[in-house]
Order: C-alpha cells, then structure tokens, then sequence
C-alpha cells in the first residue's frame, strides 16, 4: 500500500533521538515495501550501523552520506565542508525528483544550516521542490524557524538527562 500525500516532516532540538528516529521511520517504510532515500549531512566518517543495515536492505534503503572527517566550525568552515554541503544538497534534490523514493530522509540539514554549509532558503527551496506524494524528513539541531513554519509536522527532542555528561562514550549499536 503506497503512501499518499507526502508530509514534511522536522526532528530538530538539543537531545538525543533525531536521527535515531528518521531511522525507524525509514525500517518502517522499507517494511512496508516503500524506497527510501537517506542523505546525511556531516556524516562522512565514522563507522555507523545504519550503513551497515542499508547494505543489507539495498535497494529498498540507499544511504548517501557526505561530509569530512573532523569536526565542522562555525563562523569558519574548511572549504571541503561547504564542498561536501552542496553535494548532500545536489544528491537530496535528485532524490526528490528522480521518482524513486516514497520517502527522502536529509539528515542534519538543520544543522548544517546553523554550521552556515546551506542557507535556510536552500533548505526552503528542497521543501518546495518535494513532489507531492514523497515524504520528506530534515533532521539536526538548531532548526530554523522558517523551515519549521514550512512543515507539517515539528517534533523538538529536549535533552533532559545524558549518561554522556557522566563521561560514558558513543557506543557501537546505540549511538553508532
């Protein structure tokens, strides 16, 4: 059963989970035969588990994933971050108009835009250029509230207590 009339959907806030749950929306529409299509934003190093399960649900999940290894700068970004940005950007735009995807999941565009790798209107004009029956989601910190004016749905992920600031590191299978 295909979806109808795609939603936009924004996981934004200062707590743990956005990703977490474009991922369990992105299992539930494979499980519900649905291609989907993550591109992630500042992900380009680092050993996740979700690449390692959309390999085994290829071709019914793709993963993109840009971005260098370190850590971004705001107020001054090496220029192959601004690079990677705009392919994450390039590579979400075709996912919305190439006609393969039920749902374009673009993780961490909010946060690149507050890193300044994309402007809130570049993240407008994505929203604007969705097809009608493609669900988009955009995840990261520090949505702005435009981008959040323009979904439909605005779900804020609040930090209330983080076993991370009792110094436990990430951990293979939970947090990557």
């Amino acid at each position: 059963m295909k979806q109808r009339g795609g939603q936009v959907q924004v996981y934004t806030g200062n707590g743990k989970g956005k990703t977490t749950a474009s991922l369990g929306l992105a299992l539930r529409a494979v499980g519900r035969e649905l291609k989907v299509c993550i591109v992630q934003f500042m992900k380009g190093s680092g050993d996740y588990g979700e690449h390692v399960a959309a390999e085994r649900l290829f071709p019914n999940l793709t993963i993109h994933r840009t971005g260098r290894d370190g850590w971004v700068t705001k107020g001054n970004p090496h220029p192959e971050d601004l690079s990677q940005a705009r392919l994450a950007l390039d590579l979400a735009h075709k996912a919305l108009a190439c006609g393969q995807y039920d749902l374009v999941i673009v993780d961490e565009i909010n946060g690149a835009a507050w890193f300044d790798l994309v402007t809130v209107d570049e993240i407008l004009a994505l929203i604007a250029a969705k097809p009608g029956g493609v669900e988009l989601v955009l995840t990261g910190r520090s949505a702005d509230e435009r981008v959040m004016e323009a979904a439909d749905l605005v779900t804020e992920m609040r930090e209330v207590k983080h076993y991370f600031r009792q110094g436990v590191p990430a951990r293979v299978g939970i947090e990557m």
